[in-house]
């Protein structure tokens, strides 16, 4: 069945009309941001409850707006007086933009040491000042990363150590059976070259960038 015809009149039931008002509200709301984003227009909605909540959207601010409608309804005298308003509407912003891209342009040159000369005492202040809370996230980015890398360090050499402890115990373990004359001389030279290939040499790691404790070089030394 499809749906009925609704009669558009007030709804007496305040628990109806309540639920029925934030339905159509959402909608119209929704209907006027596509309508803005679909067809590049300037919107602004304004809807007060029975209740005097307050319901708005717009895609501009919403103050220009209504000025915008004002002196479009203020002048009557034809079309082209509201081409005319549109036309100074946006020499207005236009004019706006360009200032603001001057001010970026002027800030980023004091920034970089360029046109200081024309600066007084306090806008150096207020330069110094921003120079300054850069640096300050500048190093504290740093100390950030360099702790994260030496708790990678940390991690890489704890996994060194238990490698060295291993192999150490498998080398006394072949040595042990070597004795027991349960391994020939080639197997155990060939475990031990294998195992002496797993460790670091101190030119390695200190190429590496990494400096270990003097207890994991001797661990090292061991193997």
């Amino acid at each position: 069945m499809g749906r009925g015809k609704i009669e558009i009149k007030r709804i007496e039931n305040t628990t109806n009309r309540q639920v029925t008002f934030c339905k159509r509200r959402n909608g119209l709301l929704k209907k006027a941001y596509e309508l803005s984003i679909l067809c590049d227009a300037e919107i602004a909605l304004i809807v007060f409850s029975s209740r005097g909540r307050l319901y708005e959207y717009s895609n501009n601010n919403i103050r220009n707006t209504i000025e915008r409608y004002k002196k479009a309804c203020s002048d009557s005298t034809g079309p082209s007086s509201i081409t005319e308003i549109n036309a100074q509407y946006y020499q207005q912003e236009s004019a706006k933009l360009r200032q603001q891209i001057q001010m970026l342009q002027n800030s980023n040159r004091h920034l970089m040491g360029d046109a200081l000369s024309n600066l007084t005492v306090k806008e150096l202040k207020q330069l110094e000042n921003k120079l300054e809370r850069g640096m300050t996230r500048i190093r504290s980015k740093k100390d950030e990363m360099l702790i994260a890398e030496i708790e990678y360090l940390q991690k890489k050499e704890i996994e060194l150590e238990n490698e060295n402890v291993y192999l150490r115990t498998k080398i006394s373990e072949v040595e042990r059976l070597h004795q027991a004359n349960m391994v020939s001389v080639p197997e155990m030279n060939a475990i031990q070259a294998l195992a002496s290939r797993n460790f670091f040499s101190q030119n390695i790691i200190e190429g590496g960038g990494a400096t270990f404790p003097q207890q994991t070089k001797k661990i090292l030394h061991l193997g």
